[in-house]
């Protein structure tokens, strides 16, 4: 599915949302192949896919992903992982990528991805890393000479079930001045709290790392409250089940009184930013308890109350969705203009892991990027 096919705009004033400057910063890099790029490479190491043709087989993610599981979404990377385990490969998923990226009206991206599930063909966890840089180099200096401008950096994500934590750290912190820009721990969430990493957490925090850490998805406070806790979390990865901390104590016909918990009081207070993936968590069931349609999200309560809410995309390929597509669908379910999305990339470039004065930069080319629009 060519989500970058579809004309967005916004009701009202017609807004290209595409042409839009944007920050993502919660997007995988083995949620993001493209399809045929996905077929081209199976068929160099001979890996059968459950279809040939590039739009059915983004039609298969589409619709395997959409099972209300988180662990059940997470089994279609097995596919996407095993063709990115050749410098090649990477090397062409992340340049490709960084296209992609650029293709959707995005500044600055923040690519999540895990090098301790690509060794299985014989490279080193730097090898990986070398890979995925030089393929986000030269997706760059592309896009530079197609005269645009963008800039990534890479967050090295170990995994939550291995006990490979503080191995995965230490490479972040030898590769933080050759493009990665901060750490991250994923997968499945549920009993895997982020405290069995703590010595990796520990570690970073040594080095002055920032770090995210995917919590409140398939898991609730408890899994935030470790976050923020043993993980130092200066963000959260989704971070929906947060609501699970806020109390609606009335409602009028004009106000909703809501009282906030000791741990949404804290995010809310600190400025933590949520990196909510709207679709993504309509297919995993991270909103089940609110309900089963975008309208149901916790994003606009979140949004209203004052909390650091970002937009995300996730995985594009398995949500089949793009950056502009997930605030396309926000502006359907909450009537969102062009000053709320100006305000959700501001919150984005506010929560980059970069330098103060890169951020202010970005905040400058977002504001810039919507008085033009």
């Amino acid at each position: 599915m060519d989500t970058h096919a579809t004309d967005y705009r916004l009701e009202g004033d017609g807004t290209d949302i595409r042409s839009l400057p944007k920050i993502s910063l919660h997007d995988h890099l083995d949620g993001g192949l493209r399809p045929q790029t996905l077929i081209e490479l199976a068929d160099e190491i001979g890996l059968e896919l459950p279809a040939a043709d590039a739009d059915e087989l983004a039609t298969w993610f589409s619709d395997q992903s959409n099972s209300g599981s988180l662990v059940e979404y997470l089994k279609t990377f097995d596919l996407t992982t095993a063709v990115m385990q050749t410098s090649t490969g990477l090397t062409r998923v992340a340049r490709e990528f960084v296209h992609d990226l650029a293709a959707d009206g995005v500044i600055y991206g923040e690519i999540r991805w895990a090098p301790e599930q690509h060794l299985a063909r014989g490279l080193t966890l730097d090898e990986t890393v070398e890979a995925v840089q030089a393929g986000l180099d030269e997706g760059v200096e592309d896009v530079r000479r197609q005269g645009h401008r963008i800039r990534v950096g890479q967050l090295v994500t170990a995994m939550r079930h291995a006990d490979r934590g503080l191995e995965i750290a230490e490479l972040a912190v030898r590769h933080r001045d050759r493009g990665v820009v901060g750490f991250d721990i994923a997968g499945a969430e549920a009993g895997f709290p982020p405290s069995r990493h703590r010595t990796a957490f520990d570690f970073l925090a040594t080095r002055f790392m920032p770090v995210t850490v995917h919590a409140g998805e398939a898991d609730g406070l408890e899994s935030i409250r470790s976050a923020l806790f043993d993980g130092r979390a200066l963000r959260l990865g989704h971070g929906v089940r947060l609501a699970e901390d806020l109390t609606i104590e009335r409602q009028d016909d004009e106000n909703t009184y809501v009282s906030l918990g000791p741990v949404a009081q804290w995010v809310r207070d600190r400025e933590i930013a949520l990196e909510t993936s709207p679709s993504s968590n309509l297919q995993t069931g991270a909103i089940a308890a609110w309900g089963d349609e975008l309208v149901d999200h916790p994003f606009d309560l979140l949004y209203q109350l004052g909390f650091r809410v970002t937009v995300n995309t996730d995985n594009r390929l398995q949500s089949a969705t793009s950056l502009t597509r997930e605030l396309a669908l926000l502006s359907d379910a909450f009537g969102y203009d062009v000053d709320d999305f100006e305000i959700f990339q501001l919150n984005a470039a506010a929560a980059a892991f970069l330098p103060l004065d890169e951020r202010e930069d970005l905040a400058e080319q977002i504001q810039d990027g919507f008085d033009e629009a």
